[in-house]
């Protein structure tokens, strides 16, 4: 297979970012379930928890570390392999991830130190503030990094300048609380806690299966199955927001996850399974539930929701009104001072398309002289790859649902069964541990690879966004992230195996100094024996 510079370039973004996003959501669970497990150390003073938090902080802390040194790589992309992106929409695609830097990253960074280091430095108290100071900078960390990525798929808050030639930002407020960062912020953090208590939940059973650290096992899975099911059921609502706000902020990909290719009379019904064939336009084998799509993209069981082709439909003319603004821009930079009052009035009444002309150039050098056949496919181009994105959101939600059902019988068995977890239940936990990193990719599958062909949708198209380099760089720069990142995720492996084998650091003297207050304790209350041994 052959690639040009835009789908290399996409290619090495892709991975990297998917590979970076093994290491987000464990950061993220894992950051909270160690904060209440301190948490829970602080109240009752019993040396078992004070255990658990440092044996799941410690991998913790070496997902961390490796998820940093692959993030920054991230940004640096920007700059060096989508360089006119970078220049057309870079002041307010820079702020949230400058502010990131600023404030969350510098915070969680100077934190998980004194998490770290500060144990026999720092009061109980102040130690598990400096936990929750980490648990709340990992995630105000990725609320500004999706603040910024929810602007590309909805940009508000933002015009384009003429004179300028790039977007600017005209609201901080509006990309702050964008409605599509917000629900991609919620939602993508409770994946993330779903992960870390999946992880949890699956090393516990394994301790349990082996015999080994039994009460730290127990208590970590009675914990993580709580947490755990509060946040799958957290992702399957917020994820029905994230439906409800593409339905009216990402139309073509609403359509393409159902694959609906006509618009139907509402309430539209959700395909459960089908085989969606993009050449002919069809969905073959559907098995549909109905109203239920309806009810998720509208809130309503009147409204309809577009289909694929009514879309396309309105893409070609908005491309023809594209032409229109492109060719006003043309005439305001050739004229500038002397540009005639209707020229400019034109612009302003089809600006808003400009950026649907721009896909013509992928097909010709100057829009204005595009054909109808080419504007027609340019219409076209804004259909993502409609089979890749049905089966990824179809493959992440039945793994969500079984999230649920694994965290609920757990939950169950740890609650009202003495924390008694049959083997088979064990082994399938064990099984489980990658199950959610799955889920997590598909569910960026379909958030980013849906968007396509646009970079920011319907502003500026993928293509024109790259840098102006050569095969052969990228290519150079691919091999030298594939080496490099399969070193790191060796280390991860390895460091986090060691760990996890090695289990959990037990102050013996500690234990044995709090037994004996215990015991005491119990002795000595109202005077009656110990509850302990009351043969005594």
């Amino acid at each position: 297979m052959e690639f040009d510079l835009v789908e290399l370039s996409r290619f090495q973004f892709a991975m990297t970012a998917m590979y970076h996003f093994l290491f987000v959501p464990l950061t993220l669970g894992l950051s909270i379930l160690v904060a209440i497990m301190e948490t829970v150390y602080v109240m009752t003073n019993r040396p078992i928890w004070r255990q658990m938090t440092k044996f799941w902080g410690t991998l913790f802390g070496i997902n961390f570390v490796l998820g940093v040194a692959t993030g920054i790589t991230m940004e640096f992309q920007f700059g060096m392999n989508w360089a006119y992106y970078s220049h057309y929409v870079g002041d307010i695609f820079g702020a949230p991830l400058a502010i990131e830097g600023l404030m969350a990253f510098f915070m969680e960074a100077t934190f998980v130190g004194l998490f770290f280091f500060g144990w026999d430095k720092l009061s109980k108290v102040a130690h598990l503030i400096v936990a929750w100071l980490v648990a709340i900078g990992s995630n105000f960390s990725a609320l500004w990094i999706l603040i910024a990525s929810g602007w590309m798929v909805h940009p508000v808050g933002a015009e384009f300048n003429a004179d300028t030639m790039r977007m600017e930002m005209t609201s901080f407020l509006e990309v702050v609380f964008n409605e599509v960062a917000q629900a991609k912020f919620v939602h993508t953090v409770s994946a993330g806690y779903v992960t870390a208590s999946v992880f949890v939940l699956g090393v516990s059973a394994w301790y349990l299966l082996k015999g080994r650290h039994i009460d730290l096992a127990r208590r970590s899975i009675a914990v993580a199955s709580a947490f755990g099911l509060a946040s799958a059921l957290s992702v399957v609502v917020l994820g029905d927001e994230s439906g409800y706000s593409a339905g009216h902020t990402q139309q073509m990909k609403l359509a393409a996850i159902e694959a609906m290719w006509e618009t139907h009379e509402a309430p539209a019904s959700f395909t459960l399974v089908g085989l969606p064939n993009q050449a002919d336009r069809t969905t073959e084998y559907a098995i549909e539930i109905p109203w239920v799509m309806g009810i998720i993209g509208t809130r309503s069981l009147t409204q309809e929701i577009a289909g694929i082709d009514q879309l396309v439909e309105e893409a070609e003319v908005m491309v023809r009104s594209g032409i229109l603004a492109y060719d006003a821009l043309q005439t305001m930079q050739e004229m500038r001072d002397e540009t005639p009052e209707a020229v400019r009035l034109s612009f302003e009444e089809h600006s808003e398309d400009l950026g649907y002309a721009l896909l013509l150039l992928s097909y010709v050098d100057d829009p204005r002289e595009a054909t109808d056949e080419q504007i027609q496919a340019a219409a076209w181009d804004t259909v993502p790859n409609v089979w890749v994105i049905f089966w990824a959101f179809r493959i992440m939600v039945g793994l969500g649902f079984a999230f649920i059902g694994a965290m609920a019988y757990f939950f169950w068995r740890a609650s009202f069964k003495q924390m008694q977890f049959p083997r088979w239940a064990l082994r399938l936990a064990v099984i489980m541990i990658p199950a959610p990193w799955i889920a997590a990719e598909l569910g960026w599958i379909v958030a980013e690879y849906g968007r396509q062909p646009w970079t920011v949708d319907g502003v500026l198209p993928t293509a024109l966004s790259v840098s102006q380099l050569t095969l052969t760089d990228v290519w150079i720069t691919i091999i030298g992230f594939v080496l490099f990142y399969t070193m790191l995720f060796v280390i991860e492996i390895s460091l986090m195996l060691k760990y996890i084998k090695k289990g959990p650091h037990e102050d013996v003297e500690e234990t044995e100094r709090w037994m004996q207050r215990h015991h005491h304790r119990l002795r000595t209350t109202d005077g009656k024996l110990s509850f302990a041994n009351p043969a005594e």
